[in-house]
């Protein structure tokens, strides 16, 4: 049999109704990515689906297609709940979901909505009383709903688990499987995750019905669109120093500078903005305004940089963000292949910088055992480091935190900075 990607070379190929066709090209979507080739027809079969993709893939678009696809049939069953449910685990995501809804639904008369936390809850609970056909959630939110009487599934045709990894990861386990219960027993299930292991099987296996697997690209594989590069840091002013290099010499669109504190977030794009780099912060501490302000000012371009902790790993989708830059590296391997997806995306390239002090060498080398791939050692001239890169591997488990008092300097902050572009669906 013929693989996916000969076959459907278009998205008029996948038998789309016209009308998604429309919105498709409106976007600029050329040709469907290999993701939305093997997923979409599958799921427009009906089948149960559990799906692996790196980000910048056109996952959301996989899922959201089918989705709108079967929207634009009549319902089944009378009522007012949703058909389609779409559960994430960020309110970030689920605001990316829902402005891929609002795009590739766009000359349909389909209603959507999102149920999050950090909103007011009164609109929520008007928007849960009114015909709905498309409902985007996070599962802590949507429970409250629930337990107060205020969500119909009794038409609900259509689960998908976005970032279902993460979403488990964050314990909501109990909460996915007691919303999936809530649901009729003949719904179509669509699971995508970067990884299939550990609760993420319990899931499959309890909600999913003889689902088909299909993996595009594992956490592993190589970003094939990203330029990546480190260099290192004797001490915290001297990441300071390379930050603001990086910055300047990268300079271009927007950038995305990660940091492992949230107080280190604030401080470091002040830090910046005292530099001249027009900067804000992105945390979990900030109100659900004070985050889609932040957004908004990257996107609108009003910012060069945005200072984040892990909330921006996945599920920010910004235009013209080039370059990433880790001025802390993550504790996990895992996520600082979800950092660095935030450029590089849709078919477009993107720099990630890796900033190492002394304590990061350990977290350096699981992450580089994890891809398989060496990042380049660079060095910035009047700016080299004064000691040589330690000779050992780290042998010490995924959990463990180097640090302490030492020669190092301080352990937290965090600058970023701006150069190539990005799109995806």
């Amino acid at each position: 049999m013929p693989a996916a990607e000969d076959i459907y070379l278009s998205f008029e190929q996948l038998a789309l109704n016209p009308t998604l066709l429309r919105a498709i090209e409106r976007c600029g979507f050329k040709t469907p990515s290999e993701i939305q080739r093997q997923a979409i027809p599958l799921a427009l079969e009906g089948r149960d689906l559990m799906a692996s993709a790196q980000t910048g893939t056109g996952k959301t678009a996989a899922f959201v297609l089918p989705a709108l696809e079967r929207l634009l049939t009549p319902a089944a069953k009378g009522g007012i709940g949703p058909r389609v449910l779409v559960l994430t685990p960020t309110r970030e995501l689920a605001t990316q979901v829902s402005e891929a809804i609002a795009s590739l639904g766009h000359f349909t008369r389909l209603s959507s909505g999102a149920v999050v936390g950090g909103m007011p809850y009164p609109p929520q609970q008007k928007l849960l009383r009114q015909p709905l056909d498309l409902l985007v959630a996070t599962p802590g939110r949507l429970m409250d709903h629930m337990e107060r009487g205020r969500v119909d599934f009794s038409r609900l045709e259509l689960l998908v688990l976005d970032e279902a990894d993460r979403m488990l990861d964050m314990g909501f386990v109990d909460a996915v499987e007691r919303i999936a219960a809530a649901t009729p027993n003949d719904r179509q299930t669509l699971l995508f995750s970067a990884t299939f292991e550990g609760s993420v099987q319990r899931v499959v296996k309890r909600l999913l019905k003889d689902p088909v697997r299909v993996e595009i690209d594992q956490v592993t594989t190589r970003h094939e669109s990203i330029t990546q590069r480190l260099h290192q840091a004797d001490h915290f002013d001297h990441k300071q120093e390379l930050l603001d290099r990086v910055l300047r010499d990268d300079s271009g669109e927007q950038a995305l500078v990660f940091t492992s504190t949230k107080k280190g977030a604030d401080v470091l794009a002040q830090q910046l903005r005292e530099r001249g780099h027009r900067s804000t912060s992105l945390h979990g501490d900030m109100s659900q305004h004070e985050r889609r302000r932040s957004v908004e000012k990257l996107r609108n371009r009003r910012v060069q940089v945005m200072v984040a902790t892990d909330v921006a790993a996945r599920g920010l989708d910004i235009r013209g963000l080039s370059l990433v830059v880790n001025f802390d590296l993550p504790n996990s391997p895992e996520d600082y292949v979800h950092r660095i997806g935030r450029t590089g995306r849709g078919g477009d390239l993107g720099t990630a910088v890796s900033l190492i002090g002394r304590q990061d060498w350990p977290k350096l080398s699981r992450i580089e055992r994890l891809t398989g791939q060496k990042i380049e050692r660079a060095v910035i001239s009047g700016l080299e480091p004064r000691y040589p890169e330690p000779r050992y591997q780290d042998a010490r488990p995924t959990g463990h935190r180097p640090g302490g008092k030492g020669r190092g300097g301080p352990r937290r902050g965090g600058p970023g900075a701006g150069r190539r572009r990005s799109l995806s669906a």
